[in-house]
Order: C-alpha cells, then structure tokens, then sequence
C-alpha cells in the first residue's frame, strides 16, 4: 500500500527570501546576483556584487529557488555560485526528507493552481502566509523518486524534441543560404529591390473598438503578437466579425501573406513573422506582405528571419520596442529565380511535415505529463 500524507509548505522546508540588493549595490565585478528575470530568462545579463552578505543569501549549484513575485515557479540553479535578491525563496530542506527533483514537480505543480490566492494588480505575488499554507502530498522518499524519475523521463524526451526542432530550424538556414548566400550581402545590388517594390501590398493592422463587445464574437481569426508563436498561422486566439472589419483599420489579410511583429517588448529577442495558412486580420502592432509573383512567401519568410539580427539592431522604442517601418520597407532584398524560390519552398514543406510530427509527438508528451502530475499531485 502507497503511504503518503497531505503536508503544508511551510511544514515541509525553510523558505529563506533573497536579500534586498539596490541599484547603488551593484558593482561589474563580484558574484552575480540572481533576480527573477535570470530565472525565467537565461539570456538576461546579472547585476554583481563585490561585497558580502549573509551566507544564507549564497546560492550554490543544486539549490531549489521559487520566485513568489511577478512570474512565479521554481526552478533549480545550475550557475556558479551567485546572491539571492528578494522576492526569491532559496529552499533548505531541513524539517523533512524529501527528495528535490520531486519537491520541484510538486511544488510548481501547488503553485500553478495556487495563482487565484496571488496578490497585486500589475505584479502577482504569493504572501507568505498563503505560500505556508499550501498543501502537497508527501510520498515515502522511495515513492517520491520513482515519480520524479517517471516525470523527469517525460521532461528529457520533451527537450530532445525541441532539440531536433531546433536542428530542423538550421537546417532550413543552412540550406537557404547554399541556394541565395546571405541576404545581409549588398554586393548583388543588380539584383536587389526594396521590399515594398516587391509586394503587391503592404497592409497594417487595427483593433476593433473594445467598447463593442459583438465585434468581438465572429469566426474572422484576430492575429495579434501573441499568435505568431510559430512559422504558420492557421487560426488565432481571438476573433472578430466583418462589422469589425468594416468600423477598424484592420483588413482581410490574404492567404500565403507574410506577417510580420513591428511593436512589441519581444523584439528584444526575436523577431517574429509567420505566413497566414487563411484568411486572417491582424492588430496595429503587425503589418502583412503580399509577395508579388516574383517571390514566394516562404522565401521572403525566410529572408526576413535570415536579417533578423540585423532588423532588430534598428529597433527603437520608449514605451514599446518597434521597427521603424517606413525605414524598413525601403531595405533592399536578393531576388533569385522563382525556380529556386519554389525548389526552396519544397524544401521548407518537408521540412514542416516533420517538424509538425515532431510537434505532436510534443503535444502528446505533455498531455501525459499533465495527467500524471494530476495523479500524484492533483
């Protein structure tokens, strides 16, 4: 028979929260200071700090941290040793023997269900009499590891498939620049055209009035940045009627367009675009391409993907990063023959379909995944 017992967080391990470091604290050198956004974000650059502290604010390779504040997870640290800022809970598993690897799962499992107990209008954070109060069940150690390792087999096959995502991903890089070279190079100009000479049309986008709440109920897909997660745009989470259409900006996007993010905090990191499988309209911070018939929407994709890095060194904003777009739209672009654009779209469309089974294979890991954290935990 499995014994476990239904334990409080606060019963389970002691939560030391992270030293409050200010601005005038931070130095170039010194161990780095760990704040939530390095947790969510392993590209975000640390803060240092020369001094000392406490040694209860030290963070070594294998610790358990839970951010309590804004994005709100646990995570273990894999970096060297670093300085807990506040707002994140270091763990010391000092009151009962539980094994990390399942405390991680558990507890992010307690602490997604937990979010509607979270405080804050702009920033959500869990107070420390709510987070003590959470409950998780507590397996005998044995127990608890075989689920952690059953769990974690689940994670590893999930990242071994965004692995070949990835590889797909430089493959299609690779292969584009074997059959176009690298359309950041200016010395074919012979052959270059400024993109809005390209396209038969360039459209915007626009948001229906919010105060008209039935512009909202249609089956006309709504494309947003929040949408263009991948290279392909069937559908959207929000939809909008033809009356919407009609008392907005926003307009019937062509199918086989390229969309593109012009106005978003994500292009710091990347620069989003996706061609529309349907009909779609899309939001002021977008801007569709319709290819002329000397491209192919997956070429001038893949061209915009290939200068991404330098697109997004142009980027500017106060309140919102954007692309200067009556800048951009000038920017001149290698025009190969429509025979190799279309041999390179067949090469692209191979590559999706495995990519989509990659993807499904995906999906249904993390369906199995969820079941079981409701099994053990739920």
């Amino acid at each position: 028979m499995i014994m476990k017992r239904i334990i409080h967080l606060g019963d389970l391990a002691t939560y030391v929260n992270g030293y409050a470091f200010k601005p005038c604290d931070w130095t170039a050198k010194g161990k780095p200071i760990i704040r939530i956004q390095n947790l969510t974000d392993s590209g975000k650059e640390y803060n240092h700090y020369e001094g000392n502290v406490q040694d209860k604010y030290l963070v070594q390779k294998g610790d358990i941290l839970i951010s309590w504040s804004a994005s709100i997870g646990v995570y273990e640290w894999d970096g060297e040793d670093a300085w807990l800022n506040q707002h994140i809970f270091k763990v010391v598993f000092d009151k009962e023997d539980v094994d990390k690897c399942y405390f991680k799962y558990a507890v992010g499992y307690v602490l997604a269900k937990s979010m509607q107990y979270a405080h804050g209008a702009t920033m959500k954070h869990l107070t420390k009499g709510v987070f003590d109060g959470l409950q998780i069940p507590l397996y005998e150690k044995e127990k608890q590891i075989e689920i952690a390792d059953r769990i974690g087999q689940i994670d590893d096959a999930i990242e071994e498939c965004n692995i070949l995502l990835s590889e797909f991903g430089a493959l299609v890089k690779s292969r584009f620049v074997e059959m176009f070279g690298d359309p950041n190079d200016e010395t074919l100009s012979d052959k270059r055209k400024s993109i809005e000479d390209v396209c038969d049309n360039i459209y915007g986008g626009g948001t229906p009035s919010k105060s008209h709440k039935e512009y909202y109920i249609g089956n006309i897909p709504w494309v947003t940045p929040k949408d263009m997660k991948s290279m392909s745009i069937d559908d959207s989470q929000d939809h909008i009627t033809s009356e919407a259409i009609e008392n907005s900006t926003t307009k019937l996007i062509p199918k086989k367009s390229v969309l593109m993010v012009i106005r978003s905090g994500i292009l710091k990191h990347t620069l989003p675009v996706a061609i529309n499988n349907v009909e779609v309209t899309i939001n002021q911070d977008m801007k569709a391409f319709v290819p002329s018939s000397i491209l192919t929407p997956e070429y001038l994709l893949h061209t915009f993907k290939m200068m991404e890095e330098s697109i997004l060194s142009k980027v500017r904003g106060v309140t919102a990063d954007n692309i200067e777009f009556s800048e951009f739209k000038k920017r001149q672009i290698f025009i190969p023959p429509i025979e190799l654009q279309n041999q390179f779209a067949d090469f692209v469309a191979l590559t999706d379909k495995s990519k989509l089974a990659v993807q499904k294979s995906i999906e249904v890991l993390q369906t199995l995944k969820a079941s079981l954290m409701q099994e053990y935990f739920g």
